[in-house]
């Protein structure tokens, strides 16, 4: 009886890390269905119904998404992930089309590319953000990052809908970067009720910059990026892996070795660093 529980167990890890890596790629039918089966063998896996509700989300089907995060808060009254998402569900009810439509999966920047790399890598918090778009998006999605005529940068979803701007002295800096031939990348970090952080990464330093940093460490945030530290982003029962305020959506629910549920979902991730948060100070422009 003790190797039938354990065999169990073993397998309902492994199923939860495959369904972990399905989110991560967007396979999100494929996830829905596996969830499912989970379900089937464990109907009091909360993870497994929060990360349910999340790949029903990604695919526009929120009244099954909404269904999921109810059975897990039935399971658990005070999983605050199901209750984030089922908070969030009512937001995109509001501004989402009458026509039932699938939602287009989203594209997910590399796990790889949250870990830190001083001077390369910054959070910062997004001005004047439109929440009933940012609220369409999760933790890990890219973005764009646009410049206007007036020299500001801004952010767009890859659809092209603008949802807020950097902040000024950040956003000078990086027009300047980009003009000397510096290229970098944009993805959420969090989420929370009336905000959004967002990570810049550099990708790409030109020769004309070298020795400048594109985010000079004066000020340093403790940030945990939506991965944590065990496989990938596995929200739920691993979900301190965001900020304490996030929205950190669960992009999957972990595994059953850890469980608190004092954040929204996390990425189980094979890397965990902590990302330097720069205002554009411009110490090192040299």
């Amino acid at each position: 009886m003790i190797f039938q529980a354990e065999d169990r167990t073993r397998t309902k890890k492994q199923q939860a890390d495959i369904a972990i890596q399905m989110a991560l790629q967007g396979q999100w039918e494929q996830a829905v269905d596996l969830n499912r089966s989970i379900l089937e063998s464990f109907p009091a896996d909360v993870d497994a119904c929060n990360r349910l509700g999340k790949a029903l989300t990604e695919l526009g089907r929120y009244a099954d998404a909404r269904d999921s995060y109810m059975k897990a808060i039935e399971i658990d009254p005070l999983n605050l992930i199901a209750r984030k998402n089922l908070s969030r569900l009512s937001t995109l009810g509001k501004s989402a089309p009458k026509k039932k439509s699938k939602k287009a999966a989203s594209q997910k920047l590399s796990p790889e590319m949250f870990i830190e790399e001083r001077g390369k890598t910054t959070i910062t918090e997004l001005a004047r953000p439109d929440m009933e778009v940012a609220n369409q998006l999760t933790a890990a999605d890219l973005v764009k990052l646009v410049r206007d005529k007036k020299g500001n940068v801004f952010v767009e979803t890859m659809a092209g809908q603008r949802f807020g701007d950097v902040e000024s002295r950040l956003g000078q800096r990086l027009v300047k970067l980009m003009d000397g031939g510096n290229q970098y990348v944009a993805a959420i970090s969090s989420l929370h009720e009336d905000g959004v952080k967002l990570l810049i990464r550099e990708t790409l330093q030109s020769a004309s910059q070298v020795g400048k940093l594109s985010f000079p460490a004066t000020v340093t945030e403790s940030v945990r990026p939506y991965i944590k530290g065990r496989l990938a982003r596995g929200d739920e029962d691993d979900s301190s892996a965001l900020d304490d305020s996030d929205e950190a959506d669960d992009l999957v629910a972990g595994s059953d070795d850890d469980s608190d549920d004092s954040d929204e979902g996390t990425l189980k991730a094979r890397a965990r660093g902590r990302l330097p948060g720069a205002d554009g100070d411009d110490e090192n422009d040299g």
